[in-house]
Formats: C-alpha cells, sequence, structure tokens
C-alpha cells in the first residue's frame, strides 16, 4: 500500500470525525457584515488556528483593520519540493431570510437529498465546507504519513463575503511570508455531482451603490407633484438605460477590453452539451436573458454583466403615504471578464450616470469592492498535476471550466504576490449559496477530502520552474 493509499483509508475510516468537526464549524455564526457577530468571526477564527496547530503547524490569528485572518505554516519535509498557500474563508452570508429556511441556519441539519445525504445550513458549502476538505486532506496527512509532503502555508480570511475588503493590504504587508509557487483554492464547483472539474477561468467584480438626491427633504406629493424631481423616477430611467432590448450594455467603451473568445475554447464549451433549459427550469424560469447570440456557457463565464442588486427609496411601509422622496438608492454590480480594468468600469459607469442628471439631482457613488477577472493558462504544470488526481478519485477526468463569479483574493494574489491560483472546487450548482437551506452534498464532500488528498501528493512533485 502507498503512503497515499494509506492516508486515503485512514481518512475512510474516519468519515463520522470529519463530518463532526465541519459541524462544529458550521454551528457558530460567522457573518462577516452584521457587527453584531463580529465576536463570532473572531470565534472561528480561533477555532481554524486551534485545528491547524493540532496537525503540526504553527499557526496564529492575526490582526486586520476588520475581521482577523488566520496564517499557518509547516515546513514540510527537507528538499526542493514546492511551497503550496491553502486559502479559505471562514466567513460567511447573512442567513435572513429566516422564515425561508427548513431548518435553523446555524444548526447544521443532515437531510436526504437527490445524491444521498446532503447538510443544510449557512456557509455549509460556501466556504466552511469547501476549506474542511483541504483541512481534512492536511489533517490526516499528519495523522498517517506525519505531515505534507512539501512545505504549506495556510491563508484563512474572515471578509471574503464583504468583499475581502482588508486582505489586500494585509498581503501587501505580509507578501514575504505568504508568497509560494501556487494558491489552492476550493470556493468554485464541479461540472456535476459526478464530474470534477478545475475553474480555469473567474470572472472579477465592481460593486457600487448609487445615492442620489433632489430636495432637501420628502415632499407632499399633491402639493409638489408635477413640479418638484422625483430622485427614484430619476433613478429607474437611469437604470433602463443601462441595456438595450439584446441585453448589451450602452455604457460607453465597456466592451473595449473584452476580448473574443478563442474559437477552440468555444468548441471545447460547445462540446459539454451545457442544458440551460434545464439549467434555468431548475429555478423556476424558462427564457435566457443577457446579450442576444451569444451562448449559454459564453454568457455564464466570459461575458461581463451589469446588474441592479437592490433599490430603495421613499416610503415602502404598510399602506399608503404620498410621498415624493429626497433620496433614492441603488445597488449596481458589474461582473468583469479578463482583460477588463475595474477603475475604468467605474469611471465609465460614473460618466454615465452623471450624464443623465438634471441640474437639481445630485449623485454619490460608493464603491464596496473592485477585483479583476482571472484566467488560469490550462496547460500550467499545476492544472497537469491537479487533473489526474482528481480522475483517480471520481473515474473521469475533470472538466475545464469558466466561473462565473467572484474570488477577490485571487485576484489579490496575483496582482500582489504574483501568484496563480488552482481553483478546484466540489459544490454544485443546487447548493443555495447565499440563499435560504445552503447545502453541500456529502459526496461532494468526503470525495474533496479524498481529492485533496491525493492532489497534495501530485502537487508536491511538481518542480516549479
Amino acid at each position: 500500500m502507498s503512503d497515499v493509499d494509506a492516508i486515503l483509508a485512514h481518512a475512510a475510516a474516519r468519515r463520522a470525525d470529519s463530518r463532526a468537526r465541519w459541524f462544529d464549524l458550521l454551528r457558530i455564526p460567522s457573518v462577516s457584515a452584521q457587527p453584531p457577530h463580529a465576536a463570532d468571526c473572531r470565534r472561528a477564527a480561533e477555532w481554524v488556528r486551534a485545528e491547524l496547530a493540532g496537525m503540526g503547524f504553527t499557526a496564529a490569528v492575526r490582526e486586520t483593520a476588520g475581521h482577523p485572518v488566520v496564517v499557518a505554516h509547516h515546513p514540510g519535509p527537507t528538499g526542493s519540493g514546492p511551497h503550496l498557500l491553502y486559502y479559505g474563508h471562514y466567513d460567511v452570508q447573512p442567513p435572513e431570510p429566516l422564515d425561508l429556511w427548513t431548518s435553523p441556519p446555524f444548526e447544521p441539519a443532515l437531510t436526504e437529498g437527490p445524491n444521498g445525504p446532503r447538510v443544510v445550513a449557512r456557509g455549509a458549502v460556501d466556504d466552511k465546507g469547501q476549506t474542511m476538505t483541504w483541512l481534512e486532506a492536511l489533517r490526516f496527512w499528519h495523522e498517517a504519513a506525519g505531515g505534507p509532503p512539501c512545505r504549506v502555508s495556510v491563508l484563512v480570511e474572515g471578509e471574503e463575503e464583504i468583499g475581502s475588503r482588508n486582505l489586500p493590504d494585509f498581503l501587501e504587508a505580509n507578501a514575504e511570508e505568504l508568497r509560494a509557487d501556487i494558491a489552492v483554492v476550493s470556493d468554485t464547483n464541479m461540472w456535476d455531482v459526478a464530474t470534477p472539474a478545475i475553474s480555469t477561468r473567474l470572472r472579477g467584480m465592481l460593486y457600487t451603490q448609487l445615492d442620489i438626491t433632489a430636495a432637501n427633504r420628502d415632499l407632499h406629493s399633491g402639493l409638489f407633484g408635477g413640479s418638484a424631481l422625483n430622485p427614484i423616477n430619476l433613478l429607474t430611467r437611469i437604470l433602463g438605460d443601462l441595456k438595450d432590448e439584446g441585453g448589451e450594455i450602452l455604457i460607453p467603451g465597456f466592451y473595449d477590453e473584452v476580448p473574443d473568445l478563442p474559437d477552440a475554447l468555444r468548441r471545447q464549451w460547445d462540446a459539454l452539451g451545457f442544458d440551460e433549459a434545464a439549467f434555468l427550469g431548475g429555478i423556476g424560469l424558462s427564457v435566457p436573458a443577457g446579450e442576444v447570440g451569444r451562448s449559454a456557457l459564453e454568457r455564464l463565464w466570459a461575458r461581463p454583466t451589469a446588474d441592479v442588486n437592490g433599490i430603495w427609496g421613499g416610503y415602502t411601509g404598510e399602506g399608503s403615504k404620498t410621498v415624493i422622496p429626497s433620496q433614492a438608492h441603488a445597488k449596481v454590480s458589474f461582473r468583469l471578464v479578463p482583460g477588463q480594468t475595474p477603475a475604468k468600469v467605474l469611471a465609465g459607469f460614473r460618466d454615465f450616470i452623471v450624464a443623465r442628471l438634471p441640474e437639481d439631482a445630485q449623485v454619490k457613488i460608493q464603491v464596496f469592492s473592485m477585483s479583476e477577472g482571472i484566467e488560469v493558462p490550462p496547460d500550467s504544470a499545476w492544472v497537469v498535476a491537479a487533473a489526474p488526481a482528481l480522475e483517480a478519485v471520481f473515474g473521469k477526468a475533470p472538466v475545464l471550466m469558466g466561473c462565473g463569479g467572484s474570488i477577490p483574493v485571487v485576484s489579490s494574489m496575483k496582482t500582489i504576490l504574483g501568484m496563480d491560483s488552482l481553483l478546484v472546487g466540489f459544490g454544485l450548482e443546487d447548493d443555495q449559496v447565499h440563499g435560504p437551506n445552503e447545502k453541500f452534498d456529502v459526496s461532494c464532500f468526503e470525495r474533496g477530502i479524498d481529492s485533496h488528498i491525493r492532489m497534495l501528493d501530485a502537487l508536491s512533485k511538481v518542480r516549479p520552474a
């Protein structure tokens, strides 16, 4: 029996222990967006630190201007192997609306699903469950082989769900300590429950809030209606101008840095046989939105988007109140593709808004997050090494796919640390990430552990250029 086989057997014999630790972390309500949960975020960081310390790592909770991060190091055996940096996040999205959950969001519930047992809880997959897949793999290497087969560092942050806003400063201040040959990230999906995937593309993000002000106070709509500017009317008209009927975004220059999809990549994606009707049917929709004339996967993985994520102003309570509000607000986000510059998109959006403001209106644009899209070469030595390790677990080769979401730290690690990332996740499209009844299939969790056990062995044999 090889070392890897022995470690896998050790992991298989301790599935119940892995699940218990996963549940312990899920019970901590580490909601980074809500100040009352700041102590819970710190408790989650301390929990991760203690687990790593028990695996032979030198581990510490380190301060930032916001929630703390966990940094840990293991020297591995002596030799010339690579240095791997594992990244995850312990913070989670707010659980609201609570009345839509079938069980308390921070009391993990084991239920049955189409693919067997699943765990329902906030953070079940994003990202506590996925982080636990590689934490457990590191644990079993420690218990069955004395430690990882190469030098390993760990970075677990607590602000990913609010844009990793303090992480860039932390990376800048600790660049020499954290710089490694490759970052290993599990915060993405598989192709389906039976098919693993390596994500080679991530979209970036620009997230903004518009605050439009007109009159100096709320007004009676009978006394002032027809004369006074209504900022909600103005805001909705501006937002309605963002796209044409074919789904094209109308901000001047928005597509200047958007590359055409290479024909070879288009053919590869077409060959995957993605069923958009089933994809939409699972969420109660039937008609695709987005740019007309683009394939489904191109729209999801390789084209930028503009979306209104929230809009409010005036009276929204029970009954009626005839008011012309003095302010109107909207949250607007852009998913950006590799090649687009967030600052340039922001400048274009600002000009688009200002050009449509009448004389008596003012706008404030708040920026909550900015990150660039990422593309990883599919022939990277790290991708080439990871692929057979995944195939050994799943019995089929991984799909090289794009990801429509954003992981801000991947962009930061590229620009600040000069590191590429290996994006291997074990989530599914029906995991209800960020929504009520978030779940993670137990089979995905356990195969994730086994995959990281095998990938750690394979990656330790890569010799960086």
